[in-house]
């Protein structure tokens, strides 16, 4: 089993946005607490939360404390990582990495995690260009050594600030997305840099932003308000190409005998087998007790299966970027 933060883990997480951050949205509490049970006992105990999932008063945190409140014993089971370090005072998100934000960001998911959880891992959800990683690190350490924080991890870095942090402190891991509708990590040296410092990879995204669970045949399926919509990879120039990604997917699903969900899975779990290759963690998200059972029971796939895997990514470009233009990626 793979290790996190000095915590075995489960080799599916569990991406925690999609139960608090979704606009317009809401879900009953009870159906979201039932989820993290799930996420508990399928052994998919390594999750990943947020600062800004949702609302002030309703987030990732708000949410891990009622759970922990109602299930004490678990908090010892999972190994939890919360962005944060987005300064959201000019209406729109800003990475903001100086040590002031460090401690408001810090002392916010604390306190609303009320005690019930020490926080395993704190990551900035992006890297501020302008202040030194030096800054950003030496606050967080001040809670890492109170005891308050288990470490530092890295979100939608470059393999440059990956080789740079590791430099400075450890790391416990590196978010980034990857999944076969998003390869990007494989060729831009961020997977090389994992394995080179031995930093576990969470893959975020892993089924495509839905996509590859096989349930969206048309961009008519996601629904009018979906942040989707924004996404290059989801336009209506752009959907009617990507869908034969899917499509193939979906057939090499069948013909092992599980889902798309479970195939796509498995195959980011079988890439940590190969030689210098780090160790992949999927990450995704649910909302229902359901989906997080089977997305737990991810294919195991054979070295015959992912050499077919590579034949057909071969043939095959995804068409339109990861972010909507203006965003920053790989920082």
């Amino acid at each position: 089993m793979p290790q996190v933060a000095g915590k075995e883990v489960g080799p599916i997480g569990f991406g925690l946005m999609g139960l608090t951050a979704r606009p317009g949205v809401s879900y009953p509490e009870a159906r979201s607490l039932a989820a993290l049970r799930s996420a508990v006992s399928t052994g998919c105990t390594l999750w990943n939360g947020g600062e800004f999932y949702g609302t002030p008063t309703y987030n990732s945190m708000t949410l891990l404390r009622r759970y922990f409140i109602e299930y004490p014993e678990d908090a010892d089971k999972v190994v939890i990582c919360i962005k944060g370090g987005v300064d959201l005072s000019a209406g729109h998100p800003r990475p903001d990495g100086s040590a002031a934000q460090m401690s408001k960001s810090m002392k916010n998911i604390l306190a609303q995690l009320g005690g019930t959880k020490k926080v395993d891992m704190f990551e900035c959800a992006r890297r501020d260009p302008n202040v030194p990683l030096q800054e950003t690190f030496g606050a967080l350490k001040e809670f890492i050594d109170a005891g308050k924080l288990g470490g530092i991890s890295l979100s939608e870095v470059s393999a440059a600030t990956i080789h740079e942090a590791a430099a400075i402190t450890k790391v416990l891991a590196v978010e980034i997305e990857l999944s076969l509708w998003s390869t990007d990590a494989l060729r831009n040296g961020i997977v090389e840099a994992c394995a080179k410092h031995d930093i576990p990879l969470m893959a975020y995204c892993p089924l495509g932003m839905g996509m590859l669970t096989g349930q969206i045949k048309s961009p008519s399926d996601i629904p009018p308000n979906d942040f989707r919509h924004r996404f290059p990879r989801f336009q209506p120039e752009n959907f009617d190409i990507n869908i034969e990604l899917v499509r193939q997917v979906e057939a090499l699903a069948a013909k092992k005998g599980c889902t798309p969900a479970q195939f796509a899975l498995g195959w980011l779990v079988a890439l940590s087998r190969r030689p210098d290759m780090p160790t992949i963690i999927p990450i995704p998200g649910s909302t229902t007790s359901e989906r997080v059972e089977e997305n737990a029971k991810a294919a195991e796939l054979s070295d015959e299966e992912m050499a077919e895997i590579d034949a057909t990514l071969a043939k095959f470009e995804v068409l339109g970027g990861r972010w909507p233009e203006g965003l920053p990626v790989n920082t």
